[in-house]
This record gives C-alpha cells, sequence and structure tokens, in this order.
C-alpha cells in the first residue's frame, strides 16, 4: 500500500511516495512560488505529483500545510506564508487536478502522525508530540488517533501561557511556552543573558551579530563545558517541564516525543525538564511519564503526511 505525501511550506513543496512498510521510495522538492497566487500555487502541488500518482497500489494524497484546518481535514484557514490562502478546500482542489482522494492537515500534527506510524511514537498509544522548531509545534495522538477537538483546531500547544509577564513571541499575549523554547525566541533570549557576559566564548563569537546565533551553536558550546550555555538550555528546558506539566495535568497523557531542531541539544534540554516534572507534576500524573526524542529528521512531515492518507483511505 502506497500513499503520495505532500508537504507544502512558504519555501518548498516536498513530495513522495511512501510505502507503507518501506517508508519513502521517491521524493522531490520545488520552490513554491507562494507569492505567484492561490491557484498557481495549487498547480504547481499538483504538478510535482503528476507522475508519482501513477505508481502501483496509491490510494490517496495526504498533505501538511501550515495554518488552520477543518474538521473534516479539507479546508485551510489564514495559511501563513501563502498568500491568498485565507480560505482554501486545498482537498478538492488537490483532488480535481489529481484525480485522486486528499486529506490535508496541520504541519505539526501531521509530524505526529509520523512518529506515530515511523517512528518513536509507534510503541504508544498515546501521546503527545512537541516540535521545537522556529516556534513550538504540536500534536495529540490518543488512542493511536489524532486528537482534533471539537472544530480541528487543537493542540496549539505553543500559546499555553507559563508567564504573563513574560516576553512576546507570535502569540497574543505575553509568556506564552512558544516564547522561551522556539528557536526564534530561544536565541533571542540567548543574546540577552550572552551580552551580560563579555568574558564568555558566545560573546566573542556573536555579540557584533546575535542573528547568527541558532541553538546548535549552544548546544556545542555546552558539550565543550560552556558553564553560560548550559545555564540558558537548562532555564530553557525547565519552561519547557512547566508547559509539560500543563499539558499532563489536562490531558492525563504521560509520554512525550520531541521533535526539531532546537531539541538536538539533548540532555542539557531533557534534563532539566524532566527535574522539573519531577518536582512539580502531581504524584499520581507522573507514573508511566517518558520524554523521548523523535530522530526522523526532516522525513517526518512527508512519513506523517502519508500516514494522514493511510488512516484516511486504506
Amino acid at each position: 500500500m502506497k500513499a503520495i505525501a505532500i508537504d507544502l511550506g512558504g519555501t518548498n513543496i516536498k513530495t513522495a511516495v511512501v510505502d507503507k512498510e518501506l517508508g519513502i521510495i521517491e521524493q522531490n522538492s520545488t520552490p513554491t512560488h507562494a507569492n505567484l497566487g492561490k491557484d498557481h500555487l495549487l498547480d504547481r502541488v499538483a504538478s510535482t505529483i503528476q507522475g508519482l500518482v501513477k505508481k502501483d497500489g496509491v490510494i490517496g494524497i495526504g498533505m501538511g500545510l501550515p495554518g488552520l484546518i477543518n474538521l473534516d481535514q479539507t479546508t485551510v484557514t489564514h495559511a501563513p506564508n501563502l498568500p491568498g490562502w485565507e480560505y482554501v478546500n486545498a482537498a478538492d482542489e488537490i483532488k480535481a487536478r489529481t484525480g485522486l482522494p486528499c486529506k490535508i492537515e496541520n504541519d505539526a500534527n501531521v509530524a505526529a502522525l509520523g512518529s506515530l506510524h515511523f517512528g518513536v511514537g509507534q510503541k504508544f498509544e498515546s501521546f503527545i508530540m512537541i516540535t521545537l522548531g522556529t516556534g513550538l509545534g504540536g500534536g495529540i495522538i490518543f488512542n493511536k488517533q489524532l486528537f482534533r477537538g471539537t472544530h480541528g483546531m487543537a493542540a496549539e500547544l505553543g500559546h499555553v501561557i507559563i508567564d504573563y509577564h513574560g516576553p512576546l513571541s507570535n502569540s497574543v499575549t505575553r509568556g506564552t511556552i512558544e516564547a522561551y523554547v522556539g528557536q526564534r525566541f530561544l536565541s533571542r533570549f540567548a543574546s540577552d543573558m550572552i551580552s551580560q557576559h563579555p568574558e564568555n566564548d558566545l560573546y566573542k563569537k556573536f555579540s557584533r551579530d546575535y542573528d547568527k546565533l541558532e541553538p546548535i551553536d549552544l548546544t556545542l558550546e555546552a558539550n565543550l563545558g560552556n558553564e553560560l550555555a548550559i545555564e540558558i538550555l537548562e532555564k530553557t528546558g525547565q519552561r519547557l517541564g512547566y508547559a509539560i506539566i500543563n499539558y499532563t495535568h489536562m490531558m492525563d497523557i504521560r509520554k512525550y516525543v520531541l521533535s526539531g531542531g532546537v531539541s538536538k541539544a539533548g540532555k542539557w534540554l531533557f534534563d532539566p525538564a524532566r527535574d522539573i516534572v519531577a518536582k512539580h507534576m502531581m504524584m499520581p500524573f507522573q507514573e508511566g511519564f517518558e520524554l523521548v526524542y523523535e530522530d526522523l529528521g526532516n522525513d517526518s512531515s512527508l512519513l506523517g503526511a502519508a500516514g494522514l492518507a493511510f488512516d484516511s483511505f486504506s
């Protein structure tokens, strides 16, 4: 059994044929050219898969993209970085162009489906996926199914408030968890701390241009024993731990899967989060708690989009 997977972003359209057992067997990528409008982009998406739909055993198309998705997984609203996509029934548009049934889903939810079908999430009945990229995305898997809420928009985990006096991010209020652990905002927090330590190697490397500072730089310095880098990642991990406590107390789900570039900090991020959980989560909720890393990497979105198609059409 095979499915066509589409990962639609503001920069590139990634497309793949995914076998349910073997994973990705063929893939390609092409620039999005989103500025040329909705119809042009839909035509480009369809053209990227024309050769792939002829593969034997293809049952349908799954597509991950940014934005809010309706409960039927057909329509996206307010898709960021895609001009003209304020309200688009992308599933029907793609089906009309390719002849194959299509379902769409938010890109963070798709990452959770990737882990469920092909990654470490396979071993869990229920888990919460936290994707630490430019911001913080999330997906909730409950009893091997994507939990989507009453309107299809559940799991906006990055907007959970942990300090209403805290920094701003992409949320409508201050102090959301995204303001502390998303790459863009972590780098800002790190630059503020580094500027207070001119003797530190991080200051010497980045004080002239903090825009070049990325989470991987903090991880590399932490691995070398840089105490400031360790402290920055520790504070970040602690805030992540508080967010996890909120999610657990609300959902009673005790398994967590972390992915994305920031999560590559590994123990420097995970251990402080686990410490906060051990100290402050209600004891009955700590039974069975796990926090693990997902290493599917850049393939997670395509694998998750295929998982969406398998769940929808098989």
